[in-house]
């Protein structure tokens, strides 16, 4: 009886295994005949600058113009260009900052165009700064050109005969030489001399505006020859090359604040507005897009003669300059 059961259930176990249902396959993917196009991710423009120089300036300065904006570039993972000329035509997408340099270029023009580029204007008459065009500001300096030319000229000069030659009725020159009475006594103090002249130091001739250029030499003679100055500051206005030549001839020293096309004998230094300090200076703002700044550039020297101007005695003009900048100093 036992065997029939079990014969039983295995038969009951039989059947119901021979009714369940086949599982049935998945089917596999298709695929596409088309291609998935991948996502293109915009490669970004390289921030260019570009330096507008006159195609006629001097090779070394256009060469110092050019270190200074492409190290500075460099620095920023910026391009760099350089060029003569510049229209509304070359003004791309990637420009940001544009230096420009004694020669307008249609500024007002070019930076109406491109609002979105900072502009710096350097020596160029007319431009004011404002929106997205800087400029350099007002870099004559006078009283701190001419205290410092009183102070070296003193330091190089037997009994401190220093004079000036200046414009007539030149409210700059005035007060440039005031202030360059001021830096010689400022070094001699009472500057007394060892050889006694009827007339004070430092003395000054002043050229009508409507003198000949050419009898430039006869004024120099005056100071030279009749008043003994042995140093003289040459002001600007009047400062020609005939005239720097002739009084190299003489043995007379000179002091000035335009680079001469050639130095003559006695040329001791230039000072004049460091303009490579002031695009330095004035870099972070042009890159931050700050606009419409009045950018002042310190004084520098240059031109100094070694000869003239020893390393030592250079040091001590040097931090002279320092301190007036700085208004330790009131010239």
């Amino acid at each position: 009886m036992r065997f029939r059961l079990l014969i039983l259930s295995i038969l009951i176990v039989l059947l119901s295994a021979c009714g369940a249902e086949t599982p049935t396959a998945e089917p596999s993917p298709v695929p596409s005949a088309t291609a998935a196009v991948p996502t293109l991710t915009p490669t970004p423009t390289i921030p260019l600058a570009i330096l507008v120089l006159p195609a006629d300036l001097e090779p070394e300065t256009s060469n110092l113009y050019q270190k200074t904006v492409y190290d500075l570039t460099q620095a920023s993972g910026m391009r760099f260009q350089v060029r003569n000329q510049l229209a509304t035509a070359d003004l791309e997408p990637g420009l940001k900052i544009v230096i420009v340099l004694f020669n307008d270029p249609g500024l007002a023009a070019l930076a109406s165009a491109a609002p979105e580029v900072q502009f710096l204007a350097i020596g160029i008459p007319g431009i004011t700064a404002g929106g997205n065009v800087s400029v350099l500001g007002d870099t004559s300096q006078v009283d701190v050109v001419g205290f410092l030319a009183g102070y070296t000229a003193a330091m190089l000069t037997d009994d401190y005969r220093i004079g000036m030659l200046m414009p007539k009725d030149n409210n700059d020159a005035i007060r440039m030489f005031n202030s360059y009475a001021n830096g010689m006594r400022y070094y001699c103090g009472l500057c007394r001399p060892y050889f006694f002249l009827p007339w004070s130091f430092p003395q000054y001739l002043e050229i009508p505006a409507d003198e000949d250029p050419n009898n430039y030499d006869a004024y120099a003679d005056v100071l030279i020859l009749q008043r003994k100055a042995g140093t003289l500051l040459i002001h600007p206005a009047i400062q020609t090359q005939d005239l720097v030549d002739y009084i190299g001839t003489t043995g007379v020293y000179m002091i000035g604040t335009t680079t001469p096309q050639q130095r003559p004998a006695g040329w001791v230094m230039t000072i004049q507005p460091d303009t490579v300090k002031a695009i330095q200076n004035a870099w972070s703002q042009l890159l931050n897009g700050q606009g419409g700044v009045t950018v002042q550039a310190p004084l520098g020297l240059s031109d100094v003669d070694p000869s003239l101007l020893s390393p030592g005695k250079l040091r001590l003009v040097q931090q002279t300059l320092d301190d007036l900048q700085a208004g330790l100093i009131a010239p």
